[in-house]
């Protein structure tokens, strides 16, 4: 455990019962025990028998609902599930309290591990970014692509508008930030969540915004929310300051699998200019550039994200070593998905997190580049299950339960997909 991390308050054990969790139409639900942790699952039955797995892992105060819009977009590609990190969605706290970048990445290990699905293709947004990161450089046994979307990685110079995320991890903001928004409704909560992640908040639906709401409402009964918020937002920062071959950027150029970069030039959290960065340093991927996007494209342009993952398939096992220019189309815009709350706080109203969904004709260009420079892996490549910055292997496998009760909307998607926390 990191010395910035705080002594286990509350465990999965101290879980209260709180109100649904909502399931869109053509999704389940199910929780699946593991050691030491439980994950709420989302998925979607696949088109056909025999695709490949997929596995989505959301960001700081987000939930596998960030991904709904996505999910049907390419269900006749994968087959795929949305996991809520231990604290968030529907997932109760780790036993172990650890809710550091690698403390995730374990959980994360340990599902794929457990469900012997892999290699799967995987996406992760923001801090979900730097997780999967982690994951593919130390278990590239498990991952077969590789698709981020915002990633939170290191930055020296850090956005003014992302400073109060970094302000979350210092000790006593979580309940200076509680007692500065007591008073605050969970609509006002949703609409400074939306003005810090999305390009273009005017996207929001009214259907999407009161299911922001409605999630947002059961978020904050829950009493292990800002614990979990906290110490998330410490586990970045203190993934941020590591060097040596636990850096993040030092393992994004161990990653063997091809990737996948999506960043929004309107992103607020994550700064733009750090995209060629991580072009140059995963050693086989391609960068698609959305200008009108903030920091969840997956939600606010999903066909655009859907139609670069396709191209990234269709380019699979091609390595010309050099760039190249191709374009994606963008089609016109999806109604609702849910808003990613990966601030912790918009001021202090992002320090919560809430999904809000989206609608309107949209297009987008995209320009996608290629980078297939071939970097270095700096000769300290770890074997599967190597030990991270916290000590100890990051992938401990085990057997996963699947619990009884399963949650399921068989109908296809249509209307706003739900609320992600």
């Amino acid at each position: 455990m990191s010395s910035t991390e705080l002594p286990s308050l509350l465990t999965a054990t101290a879980s209260p019962k709180a109100s649904a969790v909502r399931v869109a139409p053509g999704e389940r639900l199910r929780s699946v025990r593991l050691p030491g942790i439980t994950l709420s699952v989302r998925s979607r039955p696949p088109a056909r028998e025999g695709l490949p797995p997929a596995v989505y892992v959301h960001g700081l105060g987000g939930s596998s609902q960030n991904w709904s819009a996505l999910m049907p977009l390419v269900d006749g590609l994968v087959d795929s599930e949305a996991l809520d990190l231990p604290g968030f969605g529907d997932s109760p706290p780790p036993d172990d309290g650890d809710y550091s970048v690698t403390g995730h990445a374990r959980a994360v290990i340990r599902y794929l591990d457990s469900a012997g699905r892999g290699p799967v293709h995987l996406f992760g947004n923001s801090l979900g970014g730097a997780i999967t990161t982690r994951v593919a450089a130390l278990r590239p046994d498990l991952v077969r692509t590789l698709t981020l979307v915002s990633p939170a990685l290191p930055e020296l110079r850090v956005q003014r508008t992302a400073v109060p995320t970094a302000m979350l991890a210092l000790p006593g903001m979580s309940a200076l930030f509680t007692r500065f928004t007591k008073g605050w409704s969970a609509e006002q909560r949703v609409r400074g969540v939306t003005a810090l992640c999305y390009g273009d908040p005017g996207r929001v639906t009214e259907e999407g915004f009161r299911n922001a709401v409605e999630e947002m409402e059961r978020r904050l009964q829950l009493p292990y929310m800002w614990d979990a918020l906290t110490r998330s937002a410490r586990g970045i920062v203190d993934a941020y300051t590591l060097g040596g071959q636990h850096s993040l950027w030092r393992q994004a150029e161990r990653v063997l699998a091809p990737t996948l970069l999506v960043y929004g030039r309107r992103d607020q959290l994550v700064g733009y200019r750090m995209a060629q960065r991580a072009a140059r340093s995963f050693r086989d991927s391609r960068l698609v550039s959305l200008p009108d996007a903030g920091h969840v494209a997956m939600m606010e342009y999903p066909e655009a994200v859907a139609a670069a993952f396709r191209e990234l398939l269709a380019d699979t096992g091609k390595s010309s070593g050099r760039a190249d220019q191709v374009s994606v189309p963008v089609g016109s815009g999806r109604r609702g998905w849910d808003l990613d709350a990966d601030s912790a706080s918009a001021a202090a109203s992002a320090a919560t997190s809430a999904s809000a969904s989206t609608s309107g004709s949209t297009s987008a260009s995209a320009t996608v580049s290629s980078a297939r420079a071939a970097a270095s892996s700096a000769g300290s490549d770890s074997a599967p299950g190597d030990g991270s910055s916290e000590g100890g292997p990051v992938g401990d496998g085990g057997s996963a339960g699947v619990d009884g009760g399963e949650s399921v909307a068989e109908e296809p998607p249509k209307g706003s997909p739900g609320v992600g926390s």
